[in-house]
């Protein structure tokens, strides 16, 4: 059990937090659920197992309530260079034995991927900047996922 005081939406504190069935304040980590907090900072690797980078952020839907992206941090030094990258939750797979998750890419790819640095301004809401993301990783748009 994590002894860490939670503040988000609503100002909720671990006083406030879910209950397991024992009292305890619900685990942040399960065989199926992991808490957002503990996807930031995963390492995000390609098939051979060399690390490509860092899950920065995650953007969830607020209508599905399904993550869309993970924003993984790449490149750079020290954070200078440093860019962004969305992707599509889909293209994750989660590796237990590595400790973090797995994409179907290489840097080469990684490097011509729809990307932004951290003085950018992202759009979210623009459509066709998320087609561009989509189509670049061959899924469908979060909007769009049956």
């Amino acid at each position: 059990m994590s002894d860490r005081t939670r503040s988000g939406a609503g100002g909720a504190h671990a006083a406030d937090a879910p209950r397991d069935a024992r009292g305890d304040v619900a685990r942040d980590e399960t065989a199926r659920l992991i808490a957002a907090d503990k996807v930031n900072g995963t390492a995000v690797y390609d098939r051979a197992g060399e690390r490509l980078g860092t899950v920065y952020d995650v953007m969830i839907d607020k209508v599905s309530g399904k993550v869309a992206y993970a924003v993984m941090s790449f490149g750079g030094f020290l954070g200078i260079g440093e860019r962004y990258h969305p992707l599509p939750w889909s293209v994750l797979d989660c590796d237990t034995a590595l400790g973090g998750y797995v994409v179907d890419l290489d840097r080469r790819r990684l490097e011509g991927a729809p990307s932004y640095a951290a003085n950018e301004d992202i759009d979210w809401n623009d459509r066709a900047w998320g087609q561009r993301v989509s189509d670049y990783y061959g899924t469908r748009p979060y909007w769009d996922a049956a």
